[in-house]
């Protein structure tokens, strides 16, 4: 739709680019501006009255109207009046105004009564940068059923969007459901209209056939059938001309690792490159396709010496990649992506691109997501699911308070007599007067005095991958913020303790239950809380599938702007429920035919 100068100044001001933008701006209230012939107590109402009289009193202007469509005498009152409006109430003339009626005892008021020059409809009052009777002109002259059906929405749809905009009965003061529906839609319409829009598609440097078959049967254990899923989605997209854009996005220990060496094994013999967020996760991830996959193979780190990587097939590494000469790829992989800045994803990519054409381009998450965040995300990426793992971990998960200490100071001692490792999990890192939990530095000197083999770090400390693999070989006891949420994998814990659990994400929580029984080792998980209860808690004890999580953190928290990256608060969507409404996303995008 065309606009004018005019127009595009308007949209500017009220902060917003589209129709659809404008059709959600809904009034805030409204004003009945109808001449009825019965008075209603306590409502505010039209009077169409002759001045018969005007007294200033010290604080307030008393005026005295004829109400000739009640045939009532009705007192008006202005407290505070400013001077402009001794001239606006002049004694004999006739008037339309418009305020609060309120009777007692056959005496009628009306408090702050308002000229006004339109009549015979209801108006209605947004909360805008633009004056009310501007945005009123502004929204008649463009939300016209017309408009909006150009802009693809549905009959339906429109109609209710139209009703809140101009109503011809005074609207209640909630919303009803048809009107919800109508704006949570809406605004979903307009979102995914966006998405869809910013979705560019490049032709791709190379396309194969390929098969996993043959790997997948030399494997010691069977795939799941999300991990085959996954990996005939990639099949899938490796085939067609157009460069793949995939998420694949599984729980801690659902066997992502197995679908980044399948996807490299289907690139041969051409060439694939994976980049991991940390030195620990590159060289587990090297470790694997060692193991598992029969090509050539580099691990590339700050310390790797400068090598010719176009010998290799597979070349994996950390950011360090960016700053090496790498050869024309296939596929390039990022795992943990939300660990890399956007300006770090773009370089690797822009250095293995060639001209107009780019490579397959696949990112892997540990971060399960809720399914109505997958189907939004899908808008402008593919995102392929793994919900379920390999093996059932036996973890015991509980909530623990200062009265269980004892008790889990015995099942610590147990566990390191049986070869265990312990995570014991603290907010911060230094003491706060806020906080009523210890910090590592309260707390440390307690277990390093009672405890041998005791380990530290936190995200400042600039030694932590050290710390780690250190800890993983000789430790009991590691202390640590949750920095140890994503990444090494450590064979031997089987306890984490979590101080402060209510102050943390059930997602953050679930990734920190992760890191335990990562080998079939009988597991525990122990929330220390100083509430009394927590429901939230109480919740995600009983909860184990990370999916499940993520829809109970939705249901807990304000979604946030979830296609931003989980940690930011307060949602985009004003209307839009991430955890209730998943129908309406199939419904938009059935509608959008995404």
């Amino acid at each position: 739709m065309e606009l004018s100068k005019d127009q595009e100044a308007k949209f500017k001001k009220l902060g917003i680019n589209s129709l659809l933008e404008l059709a959600l701006s809904v009034p805030s209230s409204y004003e009945d501006y109808r001449i009825n012939s019965t008075l209603v107590p306590g409502k505010p109402q039209v009077i169409d009255a002759t001045i018969e009289s005007v007294y200033r009193a010290p604080n307030s202007l008393q005026i005295t109207f004829f109400a000739h469509n009640f045939g009532h005498t009705i007192q008006g009152v202005i407290f505070k009046p400013k001077p402009y409006m001794m001239h606006a109430f002049s004694v004999g003339s006739r008037e339309f105004f418009y305020g609060l009626v309120d009777c007692k005892m056959g005496h009628c008021s009306m408090s702050m009564p308002k000229k006004i020059t339109q009549t015979g409809k209801i108006f209605s009052k947004y909360r805008s940068n633009l004056r009310n009777d501007v945005m009123n002109r502004f929204t008649e002259e463009l939300l016209t059923k017309e408009n909006l059906l150009q802009e693809g929405l549905k009959e339906n749809i429109a109609d209710e969007i139209l009703r809140l905009h101009f109503p011809d009965e005074l609207p209640q003061k909630e919303l009803s459901d048809d009107n919800l529906h109508a704006l949570k839609y809406l605004e979903l319409f307009t979102y995914l209209s966006q998405l869809t829009k910013k979705r560019r598609y490049f032709q791709t440097q190379i396309t194969k056939e390929s098969d996993y078959k043959p790997w997948a049967k030399q494997l010691p254990f069977e795939l799941t059938p999300e991990q085959i899923g996954a990996i005939e989605d990639i099949k899938n997209d490796f085939s067609k001309d157009v460069a793949a854009r995939r998420m694949v996005v599984g729980d801690v220990g659902s066997g992502k690792t197995m679908v980044i060496l399948a996807s490299a094994y289907m690139m041969m013999p051409y060439k694939s490159i994976l980049m991991a967020p940390t030195t620990i996760l590159a060289n587990q991830l090297y470790e694997e396709a060692q193991k598992f996959l029969d090509v050539k193979s580099v691990l590339v780190t700050n310390k790797t010496k400068k090598v010719d990587l176009s010998e290799y097939d597979f070349i994996i590494g950390t950011h360090a990649l960016l700053y090496r000469e790498l050869p024309e790829a296939g596929v390039v992989m990022v795992d943990e992506q939300h660990r890399f800045g956007t300006a770090q994803r773009n370089m690797l990519e822009k250095l293995v691109s060639y001209g107009e054409k780019k490579p397959h381009y696949l990112q892997f998450s540990a971060t399960p997501i809720p399914r109505t965040q997958a189907m939004i995300e899908s808008a402008h990426i593919d995102v392929s699911l793994i919900t379920s793992t390999p093996y059932k971990k036996d973890i015991d998960s509980k909530v623990i308070h200062k009265s269980d200490f004892k008790e889990l100071l015995e099942h610590i001692k147990s566990e390191i007599a049986q070869n265990n490792q312990v995570l014991l999990v603290y907010p911060l890192v230094e003491q706060s007067e806020v906080l009523e939990y210890q910090s590592i530095d309260e707390a440390r000197s307690y277990w390093e005095k009672n405890f041998e083999n005791v380990y530290v770090t936190h995200g400042k400390d600039k030694e932590k991958e050290q710390v780690l693999l250190d800890f993983r070989e000789d430790g009991s006891i590691l202390i640590a913020t949750t920095v140890v949420e994503v990444g090494i994998s450590l064979p031997r814990l089987t306890t984490v303790v979590i101080v402060g659990a209510e102050r943390l994400g059930l997602s953050t929580l679930h990734q920190l239950r992760g890191r335990v029984s990562r080998t079939g080792l009988k597991g525990y998980c122990y929330l220390y809380t100083n509430q009394k209860e927590s429901k939230r808690l109480e919740e995600f004890v009983k909860t184990t599938n990370g999916f499940d999580i993520a829809n109970l953190d939705l249901r807990y928290r304000k979604s946030g702007d979830l296609l931003k990256g989980t940690n930011q608060s307060g949602s985009q969507f004003k209307y839009f429920d991430f955890a209730l409404d998943e129908k309406i996303v199939s419904e938009v995008k059935n509608d959008l035919l995404i």
